[in-house]
């Protein structure tokens, strides 16, 4: 399984749901596990096992958006969330899952992980930015 390819989906489908809206999106949490098959049907995917990697790291974002964004916000000093680009924001906020909930997953794993996807899908000077505010996350955590 190639699980940079699974964040990558991941990304793919939170940014769709970030671009939407929550407000206007159809993604309730009873029907976000199916939203994400057809997702990853339109998109080919054949790899079961980086889907449901990718399935566990958007549920598990889903679920726990308002805390991730509160972590994010306290760190992101004169900035506010709202006014990030929404794939630093989406990128941020799958690794803030990682780093506060999977603990199976070393810190430096998925702080280099969300370097690694900044840099194909962003910019780079989002790198740097996204860094500090994960290596605060993991600092605090204990990771």
């Amino acid at each position: 399984m190639n699980r940079r390819k699974a964040r990558e989906y991941a990304l793919q489908f939170l940014y769709r749901f970030d671009f939407i809206g929550p407000k206007k999106s159809r993604l309730k949490e009873d029907s976000l596990k199916a939203e994400f098959r057809v997702f990853m049907t339109e998109s080919g995917v054949k790899d079961r096992e980086a889907a449901e990697f990718a399935e566990a790291i958007i549920t598990g974002t889903m679920a726990n958006l308002k805390e991730l964004d509160a972590e994010l916000q306290k760190r992101a000093q004169k900035w506010k969330l709202s006014r990030m680009a929404s794939i630093d924001r989406n990128i941020m906020r799958m690794a803030a899952f990682e780093l506060l909930y999977r603990k199976d997953i070393p810190a430096a794993v998925t702080i280099n992980e969300a370097l690694e996807i900044a840099k194909k899908f962003s910019t780079s000077e989002s790198a740097s930015f996204i860094n500090g505010l994960l290596d605060s996350i993991a600092k605090d955590s204990g990771k």
